[in-house]
């Protein structure tokens, strides 16, 4: 029989790039080669798209990789990717990966594909709008503003005066689409605002301005099962610096991380388990997710940034907690794909 080609689709055009290509690069080193022929689909930094020889998926950096494509890859078109591969592990994170674009041309070319289809992934990647549709469906999230780049630029003094009376110190900034805690900062004081929305405008035209969460943050991988969200173990975080921070994610011995938690309550972490299950489901997630929240000191639970992908380093929480579920990274890999075919079988029109 014929194996399956699946396209692990990696790099990317966002801020994840270097992030995505670890995730990619992970799958493809765990894909069950009995019954999958893995394909290293690379996108560079304009969006082009590249089928990797084996020799460049275990290059260290996306700029490696560049710089090898002209003579070493195989330059194909967006149209030609269905005659490639037959199935998309999206491992691409940020913009142009997360937020709906890869998801749409894969609809177009009739190519199944993981996660959620064009609107949840854009609702996973703007954090404003996911915020409202989870207050909407009595969900908690952070008290939070949106301040846009020209309302900044035009009326910045009544602009600073609004946020100063609306959000007690510190609270905290970020671009509304990015992640990784690309653009974050906490504000402590007036000082620090002018550098901190300059930051996050970096990144985004509009500002996610959010109250400072004072608690245990944590993370849970939510699986498909049946069609229901099925929540793996939870994990608390700890990062080393004062709010977890992109080298607190990815360098080593930044964090500590707790798989199950060490210090919530059983109580609260199936209460937890239950939120998340409930984003999920609010946001229209499909064949997996992590969830992200904090759990505060004064007892609520807020959720605070639903991903509709997740990372797939070796240490990431989705490894980590499919562990505690008795699954190795090949076994997960496998069963997403499989949840993600049945998806795309029993769809009618694009997910």
């Amino acid at each position: 029989m014929e194996k399956m080609r699946v396209g692990i689709i990696l790099g990317g055009m966002s801020s994840e790039k270097e992030v995505s290509l670890n995730s990619g690069r992970n799958v493809y080193d765990n894909l069950d080669r009995e019954r999958y022929e893995g394909i290293p689909v690379f996108m560079d930094v304009e969006g082009a798209l590249w089928i990797l020889p084996w020799q460049l998926v275990s290059q260290n950096t996306t700029v490696d990789i560049e710089e090898h494509l002209c003579k070493e890859a195989k330059r194909i078109s967006y149209e030609g990717l269905k005659d490639e591969i037959d199935f998309a592990f999206i491992s691409l994170h940020g913009k142009y990966g997360d937020d709906g674009c890869i998801q749409g041309l894969l609809e177009l070319l009739r190519i199944p594909y993981t996660g959620p289809g064009v609107l949840a992934s854009a609702l996973g990647m703007d954090k404003h709008i996911q915020q409202k549709i989870l207050k909407a469906s009595g969900i908690g999230v952070p008290e939070s503003t949106i301040i846009q780049e020209g309302e900044w630029r035009e009326t910045r003094d009544d602009t600073e005066r609004k946020l100063i009376n609306s959000f007690d110190f510190p609270f905290v900034t970020k671009p509304t689409r990015e992640g990784s805690s690309t653009g974050v900062t906490i504000v402590k004081d007036p000082g620090f605002l002018d550098r901190a929305i300059a930051e996050a405008l970096k990144w985004d035209t509009t500002v996610l301005v959010e109250e400072y969460l004072d608690g245990t943050e944590f993370s849970c991988i939510i699986l498909e099962e049946d069609g229901e969200p099925l929540p793996l173990a939870l994990t608390e975080i700890h990062p080393q610096s004062e709010f977890y921070t992109y080298d607190d994610k990815y360098m080593p011995g930044r964090c500590r991380k707790f798989t199950p938690p060490k210090n919530i309550p059983a109580d609260v972490v199936e209460h937890i388990k239950e939120e998340a299950a409930r984003a999920f489901k609010a946001l229209g997630f499909r064949s997996y997710g992590r969830i992200d929240g904090f759990f505060l000191k004064d007892g609520r639970v807020l959720i605070t940034d639903p991903n509709s992908s997740s990372g797939m380093a070796p240490s990431s929480f989705f490894f980590e907690q499919a562990a505690c579920a008795g699954m190795l990274p090949s076994m997960v890999i496998s069963r997403l794909i499989e949840i993600s075919l049945k998806i795309h079988r029993e769809k009618k029109g694009p997910l």
